[in-house]
């Protein structure tokens, strides 16, 4: 018998000549013929051989399809020469009505009906696994000598006719300090599944135990090592499950068919764009991806709203990609709870300024166009008012759609958390992601204090809480945006506020919030995370991240773009709220203008640089 050792220098037809001739004895094909294309195999009466192959375009991320064969074609030319698909994988299992009804070592005994069957062969995982390792990225699976980890997810692909089942995904333990590395070495290789669908907690798959795949072997990680998925081709095994055909076959999984393809020979020459891998949550653990160009766009985004207009020194607030790694975040959420509010006008009714309401729209306006769910909560005594604006936004074309505004009442200590989660389980989160923009927070001594060290405590309502109890419940992430450091969110960088920020050491704000957006005014910051959010939903890599690599690319840049900030619904926002008697937050005056600055042509040129950017 040959050792695996000897296997993987072997050349393909060497190889699948001793497994035709069962002179291998071992449980998986993982890291034989290293550099050469392995695949999954698929073999269904003809009659659903087209359904099949829309399903597999449908769904190309776990289904790349290599080939198809026509009927009773046993040979795959394009594939490889002197092949036997009846002989040349380990082996095989057979499938009757959906149900799985054996292992096989040949199928050389079911030649006659394989006649009128057809026979698709998919890429595989297996087939990068050489390409990580040139790059210093161990493989855990080969190393440990055990067939590559693989899990039933809770992500539906696209059904077509009477294939429709979950995504599965393969996962392999990669070092902290390889990811970037293991993505880049899989980025171009759509062929055989292409850059991972997820990084971080396998919760987020709906995959309960790692120690425990459904298919494959358990591999150990070692300390420091991040779970990575890919979309894995065992997916067309459970699509073979759910058509219920009279007779099927499939590769038993990690026992592939060797291709003599190379794996140069099979690079996407189209994936130009330069993939980036960013943390976006600690516990828990979760990763995005994102193309360098957006990135880098999004990071000059941040730079343009981090000037200081008013020489206050928030400058010195300011943290690097908190804007990046907070949009990755609500580009993930599917619900998203936004508050607003600053009442520093407390001689005056309303006592709320016109920064805050601008920006929280613009971040609507954006979620609402990517199909997520939002939901405003702000200070009860204000709900009219508000409701009023939203009425007017709507009519006058600034808002789309309208927006749910809620109060928040503390009646209870647990409160929070039963206004954040169904029936107050923290596994039954209502939002995934809670945004505050100028909006008061509380200091360290319970008060909420304005610019001028005035105690508004009797105007705001407890919504810090909300925040508060969000660090509890995993996978809810939260921002806060700001641009003086006594703004709900902005505790996270509240030592800095203390030392460079006039009355910081009284007025910052106590609580933290996951990311922290300083921006000149807070209103550019809303703007600019609704410019992000538009440049990650455009991006083809961060897109394809999201949908798990199954389904279609969901691109709708022109009603992304329509929802976007622009200087004439800035313009009728504002008017908007003067004409409700909300008053500029620095000067207090009942004009168009924003914490002092003019509509024209401080505000307008902003939300203008920003587009420029942006599209």
């Amino acid at each position: 018998m040959v050792c695996l050792h000897a296997l993987r220098s072997l050349a393909p037809a060497a190889v699948r000549s001793l497994i035709r001739h069962h002179k291998i004895h071992v449980r998986n094909t993982s890291g034989m013929s290293a550099g050469y294309n392995q695949a999954n195999v698929v073999i269904l009466q003809k009659s659903l051989a087209d359904d099949f192959e829309k399903f597999c375009q449908a769904n190309s991320g776990p289904l790349p399809l290599l080939y198809r064969s026509a009927p009773g074609e046993w040979q795959c030319p394009p594939l490889s020469s002197n092949s036997d698909i009846r002989t040349d994988c380990l082996q095989y299992r057979r499938y009757e009505r959906g149900v799985y009804t054996g292992n096989l070592a040949s199928l050389e005994a079911y030649s006659e009906q394989l006649r009128d069957m057809v026979t698709f062969y998919l890429g595989c995982s297996f087939t990068f696994e050489s390409a990580v390792q040139k790059l210093g990225v161990p493989v855990r699976n080969v190393e440990q000598e055990r067939n590559v980890s693989m899990y039933k997810t809770v992500v539906p692909c696209h059904g077509v006719g009477p294939f429709s089942c979950n995504l599965v995904v393969t996962m392999r333990p990669i070092p902290q300090d390889k990811l970037d590395a293991a993505v880049m070495a899989t980025h171009h290789m759509h062929k055989c599944h292409g850059p991972p669908v997820h990084v971080g907690s396998s919760d987020f798959l709906g995959i309960k135990d790692l120690q425990k795949p459904d298919y494959g072997d358990a591999v150990q990680p070692q300390p420091g090592d991040v779970p990575v998925f890919w979309a894995c081709g065992v997916t067309g095994v459970e699509a073979v499950i759910s058509c219920k055909s009279t007779l099927a076959f499939t590769h038993s999984p990690g026992c592939m068919f060797i291709t003599d393809v190379k794996n140069e020979d099979t690079a996407d020459s189209r994936a130009e764009e330069v993939p980036e891998v960013v943390r976006i949550s600690s516990d828990p653990l979760r990763y995005s991806l994102v193309s360098q160009r957006a990135a880098d766009k999004i990071r000059a985004l941040e730079t343009i709203i981090g000037v200081d207009p008013g020489d206050r020194g928030i400058k010195n607030l300011l943290t690097k990609d908190e804007l990046l790694k907070s949009c990755l975040s609500l580009s993930h959420a599917k619900s998203v709870l936004i508050t607003t509010g600053f009442p520093t006008h407390f001689r005056h009714d309303p006592p709320e300024e016109t920064d805050g309401p601008p920006g929280a729209f613009a971040i609507a306006a954006t979620l609402q166009a990517l199909g997520k769910e939002v939901a405003i909560v702000t200070d009860e005594r204000a709900i009219s008012m508000n409701r009023s604006i939203l009425e007017k936004a709507i009519e006058q074309g600034v808002l789309k759609t309208p927006v749910p505004l809620l109060s928040y009442k503390e009646e209870t200590p647990d409160s929070a958390l039963k206004f954040l989660c169904e029936n107050g389980d923290p596994a039954s989160p209502r939002f995934d992601h809670l945004v505050a923009i100028e909006r008061a927070g509380r200091a360290s001594d319970g008060n909420y204090y304005n610019a001028r060290k005035i105690n508004i405590k009797h105007l705001v309502d407890p919504i810090d809480n909300l925040f508060v109890a969000a660090q509890t419940i995993p996978g809810v992430t939260t921002t806060g945006i700001g641009d003086g450091g006594n703004e709900l969110g902005t505790g996270k960088v509240k030592e800095a506020v203390k030392k460079y920020i006039p009355n910081g050491d009284l007025i910052a704000c106590d609580v933290a919030a996951d990311f922290t957006v300083i921006a000149g005014v807070s209103n550019w910051g809303g703007y600019a995370v609704a410019c992000a959010l538009y440049l990650l939903n455009t991006c083809e890599i961060h897109e394809r991240y999201l949908r798990r690599a199954v389904g279609f690319p969901k691109f709708s840049e022109q009603t992304w773009a329509s929802s976007l900030p622009s200087v004439s619904k800035e313009e009728k926002l504002l008017g908007i709220l003067v004409g409700h008697g909300i008053r500029s937050g620095k000067t207090g005056n009942l004009a168009m203008e924003v914490d002092g600055l003019l509509f024209y042509n401080t505000h307008s040129d902003m939300i203008q640089r920003l587009l420029d950017v942006t599209v």
